[in-house]
Parts: C-alpha cells; structure tokens; sequence
C-alpha cells in the first residue's frame, strides 16, 4: 500500500464532523472562510482525502501508444478524460521509473493539464507563459506546438528558474527561451503574442490535497496581497495578446478573490471577451457575488473544479480572447 493509499484510509475512518473539526484546528480563519465557498461534507472529505497521482506522456520524445504500451506492463493506467495523454497511475514512486528520468513522462497533477488544451495551440506560434516554473504547463505548451516557434517562459525568481531550465531540458523542449522578469513587465510588449498563459501565484489551495500540513500557511492577508498581483498579470497577459488571440488565467485555488474578481477586473478594464470551456468534467457554477462584490454575468462561462468533482485539486480557469 503506497503512502497516499494509506492516507486515504485514515481519512476514510474519519467522520465528517472529524474532518471539519482537523479543519479548524489547523486554520481556524481559513475555515472560517472556506464554508462561505464551498460548506458541503463533500468539499471537506476531499480536501482532507490525498490526491491520486498522474502522468503526462511527452509525445516530443515518444510515441503515445508505445508508453501507454510499456507503463501498463508495470501499473495500472486510467486516461484522464480531459487529456489525451494524462493518465492516473497507481504510483507515487517516480524515481524508479526510466521514463520519468528520461523526460518521457512527467508528474503534474490531472487539473493543471487543462489550460494548455484549452489555449488552441499550433507550430509556429509565439506564446508567453508569464509565469512558468515549474515548467509543467510550458512543457505541455510546447509539445503541442511540435516544438515549433517560440515560447517566452518567464518566472520572477532565480530558485525557480533553475527548476524550469531542468525540466524544459529533460523533456526535450527547445523552442523556449527563459526570462527572469516581475510578470507585470510584459505589459510593454502589445500586441506581440498568439497566445498567452497566466497561471498565477496563487493561495495554494490545492497543496491541501496533497499534503495536509500546508493548511497551515493559509493567510487571509495573502489573498488579499495575492489578488492584487494577479489583476496586474493578467492585465500584462493581456496587453501583451495579439488581436483574435487566447490568454488562458488559472489558479489552484477556489478563492473568487483570486478568481472571479480578477477575471471581472479585467473585464471591466479592456474589452476582453471570456469563452465556455466545453471539457467532459463536472464543475461548480463560478460565482457571480461574494462578500458583497457583484461580478459579471460573462463569469459563468468560467471553469471552477472543486476537489469532489471529479476527485483533482481545486482549480479555476478562465478562457479569454481579444477581439
């Protein structure tokens, strides 16, 4: 028994009441919160139960079918319905495995591989990831692109980078060319780009899932400081997008601070028009009010996962286009 199984088994002996009471006395403010978000038993047994482990097969160095071939001799695969090349798998050990050091596969968690589907890639294009480290979405990004063209993937520190540079060079990626900047500072470069992501710093949230201590850091201030930079990213993102161009904004989060209000933000400040992501999952209706802020109608077009949907983390994307 892996240790996430044995995790889950203790959750699985604990009663709601159980759950929510750990809850509290990790973080009370942040339950506090919470129930205003998501108050079911279902939200709170997820979030306390240990997230499953998934891969991505790196199609830049292997065939699909020939992975997918040679993993099933050793584990147990099932396909994650919004990607055609994530699949769950019965390990947590990736160590051992030659296709994880070779760059042949790479573990990112099965609801952060939605926003490279969803930003209509093609060979050839310029995109920017703004802020890119660890690198499993550029990854992801370039491989659809056939390592054609040119992707800018930009983080703010140092540390990260190195983590980027990594794992951009274990997988093969060779259209990436990586920068060092404050995300806010690609606002400068209007119109430049076919495609942008904006996948933000966010709150956390979904670490909860996958290890219990993080709760613990949770801050209120920090959204509040978190929900600021993100408007400014995704103002930057915007700019920064070619007319007819998609930029992608998503967090691991299920604050609307950090999701809906940003996303409204930037409704209100340019003529930005937001897209249904049409994906076989289940889904939370966004929010269109919260502590008394109102937001746009548009948001309902908006993706927000909570853990009990479809048993991932937390996540929110929103699809985006300039006309």
């Amino acid at each position: 028994m892996t240790e996430a199984e044995k995790a889950a088994s203790v959750s699985e002996e604990l009663s709601v009441d159980e759950i929510r009471e750990a809850f509290k006395a990790a973080n009370p403010k942040f339950y506090e919160r919470y129930v205003q978000i998501d108050d079911s038993d279902e939200f709170f047994r997820f979030m306390h139960k240990p997230i499953r482990s998934s891969i991505r097969v790196n199609t830049l160095k292997a065939e699909l079918d020939e992975v997918v071939e040679r993993l099933s001799e050793e584990f147990v695969l099932e396909r994650v319905p919004w990607c055609e090349e994530g699949f769950f798998i019965n390990t947590e050990n990736f160590g051992n495995i030659p296709e994880h050091r070779l760059g042949i596969i790479f573990t990112q968690e099965s609801a952060s591989m939605i926003p490279p589907v969803v930003m209509e890639l093609a060979p050839g294009m310029k995109v920017l990831d703004i802020a890119a480290a660890p690198g499993a979405k550029t990854t992801q990004i370039a491989q659809y692109m056939r390592n054609e063209g040119c992707i800018i993937a930009n983080d703010v520190k140092m540390k990260r980078l190195n983590i980027l540079i990594s794992n951009l060079q274990r997988c093969g990626v060779l259209i990436a060319r990586v920068t060092m900047k404050d995300g806010r500072y690609f606002g400068r470069f209007e119109g430049k780009f076919d495609a942008v992501l904006v996948d933000v710093p966010c709150s956390n949230v979904g670490m909860i899932r996958k290890n219990f201590k993080y709760l613990k850091y949770w801050r209120a201030g920090e959204v509040k400081r978190l929900s600021k930079l993100q408007k400014g990213l995704i103002l930057a993102g915007f700019r920064a997008l070619k007319e007819g161009g998609v930029l992608v904004y998503s967090t691991c989060t299920l604050d609307p601070a950090e999701n809906e209000a940003v996303v409204d933000f930037l409704l209100r400040e340019t003529d930005a028009e937001i897209e249904d992501v049409r994906l076989p999952l289940r889904r939370h209706q966004p929010f269109l009010k919260f502590e008394g802020e109102e937001f746009s109608e548009e948001l309902r077009k908006c993706l927000r996962i909570h853990p009990q949907d479809n048993d991932t983390e937390g996540f929110f994307i929103a699809k985006i286009r300039k006309p």
